[in-house]
């Protein structure tokens, strides 16, 4: 699993974390079934505190993107079509995601929509 804090970035690390394995999951680099590391694991490859992955699992978990039970770690839930108010919501928090992290870079709006546009045509379309 390949996780990337950036510490100067405007989204607190816990929501960095939780984006990455929610769009991991959803894009079926994480199997369904697949273990997530442990709290402690996790938090010591990315250099962060265990409380801060712990609420990134912890919200992963009321999204139902994940499940935590004692002795059998975290591991990633089958996941049903989200509503139309659930996908509009999540496309909404992704684009004040990304808006923060472009203003934060100095990319003016005409080039962050270009890379997003670049991303949009560099997935496959289902």
């Amino acid at each position: 699993m390949i996780v990337d804090v950036d510490p100067s970035s405007p989204v607190p690390p816990y929501e960095q974390v939780r984006n990455q394995i929610s769009a991991l999951a959803a894009a079926g680099e994480l199997p369904v079934g697949s273990r997530l590391p442990t709290i402690r694991q996790l938090a010591a490859d990315l250099g962060l505190a265990p409380g801060t992955v712990a609420r990134a699992y912890r919200e992963l978990e009321a999204e139902g993107v994940v499940a935590s039970r004692v002795r059998h770690g975290t591991t990633v839930l089958a996941r049903s079509l989200p509503s139309e108010a659930e996908r509009a919501a999540r496309l909404e928090d992704a684009a004040r995601v990304y808006a923060l992290t472009a203003q934060a870079v100095g990319a003016d709006a005409a080039r962050a929509l270009r890379v997003v546009q670049a991303a949009l045509n560099a997935r496959p379309q289902s």
